[in-house]
């Protein structure tokens, strides 16, 4: 019956989640170019946890205290910082077993303004597979929260965001009630087929194209490359066991 079903939705912006926030117990934050599916990578790469951080008085403060701080703002490493979002940047020895602070320009935001949320989890292409299979043992009402770029709508965590609700939907146990939801559902249903020939001419994809990370953007949209469930617990994001 239709009441006994859970809601999952899509909030396009950071700046519209206050439209939604206090219906939904799980919260999925995407920001697929590039902060989640680096954050996806780090935890394959057996990193022990991350702290987010909005702002980059943050980051400098947790520096100044010894911790491996990666900083990315409009797509670069911010000056002073030894790495940004790039998911390669994670794949290194150094990493294993370390706790990292991030700050980005709109995952990490996204993050903030989900935090008060019961449940936040940390949804990409790259493990969407297992996040998709995560989210329905949960079966609670969920909220797809699209990072987008400077609180914009962007074609690729809206695509991530309509693949997630598609196969919730898919189980018969949920239902969306939303446009932003309808509409994320038909942009995944176009892109399925081909994520990097339907994003080519995306406004994020372009200033990393323009930026020479092309190969960032490949792994970005490729598909269940990760296991990963990351999961934030008290102010860290730490991989669900």
């Amino acid at each position: 019956m239709e009441e006994t079903r859970k809601r999952i939705e899509v909030c396009f912006t950071p700046g519209e989640y206050d439209y939604f926030k206090d219906e939904f117990e799980i919260v999925v934050v995407i920001d697929v170019l590039r902060a989640t599916t680096a954050i996806c990578a780090a935890f394959d790469n057996g990193i022990k946890s991350i702290i987010p951080v909005p702002t980059l008085e943050d980051a400098r403060e947790y520096k100044k205290q010894g911790y491996l701080v990666g900083a990315e703002r409009k797509g670069q490493i911010v000056e002073g910082f030894d790495f940004g979002n790039s998911p390669y940047s994670y794949m290194k020895e150094e990493f294993k077993g370390k706790e990292v602070v991030l700050t980005t320009t709109n995952g990490t935001k996204s993050i903030a303004a989900a935090k008060d949320a019961d449940t936040v989890v940390i949804g990409a292409l790259v493990n969407l597979d297992a996040m998709i299979e995560w989210l329905i043992k949960q079966n609670k009402n969920t909220l797809c929260l699209c990072s987008g770029w400077q609180d914009k709508f962007n074609l690729e965590d809206t695509i991530c965001a309509g693949a997630i609700s598609e196969a919730l939907i898919a189980t018969g146990n949920y239902t969306s009630i939303e446009d932003s939801s309808i509409a994320a559902k038909y942009l995944y249903i176009s892109a399925k087929d081909n994520y990097m020939g339907y994003l080519k001419s995306s406004s994020h994809r372009r200033r990393l194209r323009n930026l020479n990370l092309n190969k960032d953007v490949k792994y970005c949209l490729t598909p269940n490359l990760s296991k990963s469930v990351p999961i934030l617990k008290d102010g860290k994001l730490y991989n669900q066991e």
